[in-house]
């Protein structure tokens, strides 16, 4: 339990620290819904299936995570949502590796 207080605790205090670098608002409606869609996609995707159960393969998960993602770009250029730039890239990306950490150290705490 300790690793996976230590894993959130940082994985947040360096979110802080990248709102802060990019003047960013997480917290706005859709900014937190592109964030937890990487979020979780790191989780169970990298996370659970590639790095614990090995159920996927590293290529398989890549194409998953693309489609996933570029599916929510899609959705949001026919909403007219404007936010690919290149700080929401940097921030995409973040998530998406803080939630395969995340996922990993989870599952190993639970396997214990």
């Amino acid at each position: 339990m300790k690793w996976i207080s230590f894993t959130a605790l940082l994985g947040f205090i360096i979110l802080y620290f990248i709102d802060a670098a990019f003047k960013l608002s997480i917290f706005n409606g859709e900014l937190f819904v592109h964030s937890a869609i990487r979020f979780f996609t790191g989780f169970i995707l990298v996370g659970v299936g590639v790095f614990y159960t090995h159920k996927l393969g590293l290529k398989s998960a890549a194409f998953l995570i693309l489609a996933i993602v570029l599916t929510d770009d899609v959705l949001d250029f026919f909403r007219k949502v404007e936010d690919f730039r290149f700080e929401i890239i940097l921030l995409s990306i973040y998530m998406l590796v803080w939630g395969a950490v995340m996922g990993y150290v989870c599952m190993k705490n639970i396997a214990k």
